[in-house]
């Protein structure tokens, strides 16, 4: 039996909820791992080769790579909703929102002024590392939720 042919909103809306849904678990993925893995490792050594790498860490972070998540998973949630029909237009916008202040804004407001301190000295290991740590595990656990959300949303498409 011949398929129908798919228009342009069936094929973004199988996409852009796949994208959201990718998107979200490398974000999730990558705060999870600085939190159980890379600070305590970082803990582990000396205070001043845990600052020196972790100044390397922000300065290597900025890429392109981390962007498309850390913008694109909200953005496709977004879009995901936009154009999505029923109930699951609200899962996807609440994926959004819920990346939005979780991950985007706690971001901008909390971790990325703390690494400014650090990068310029001005704040030292012993208080960076609990409260960044502690800040960055919230960002993993919205994205976490992130996901979930934009899951269900595509059980209801």
């Amino acid at each position: 039996m011949d398929r129908p042919a798919r228009g342009g909103h069936d094929v973004l809306m199988l996409l852009l909820p796949l994208a959201a849904l990718v998107l979200h678990g490398a974000l999730a993925g990558l705060f999870y791992a600085f939190s159980m893995s890379v600070m305590p490792g970082l803990n582990a050594v000396d205070s001043v080769q845990a600052e020196a790498v972790m100044r390397s860490i922000n300065k290597k972070i900025l890429n392109p790579w981390l962007y498309l998540a850390f913008l694109g998973a909200p953005i496709a949630a977004l879009a995901a909703g936009l154009l999505a029909d029923g109930p699951a237009a609200l899962w996807f916008f609440a994926a959004a929102g819920v990346n939005a202040i979780g991950s985007f804004l706690i971001t901008m407001a909390i971790n990325v002024p703390m690494n400014n301190a650090v990068d310029a000295g001005t704040m030292v290991w012993k208080d960076y590392a609990p409260r960044w740590t502690a800040w960055n595990t919230v960002r993993a656990v919205a994205c976490f939720i992130s996901l979930v959300l934009v899951g269900i949303g595509l059980t209801g498409l």
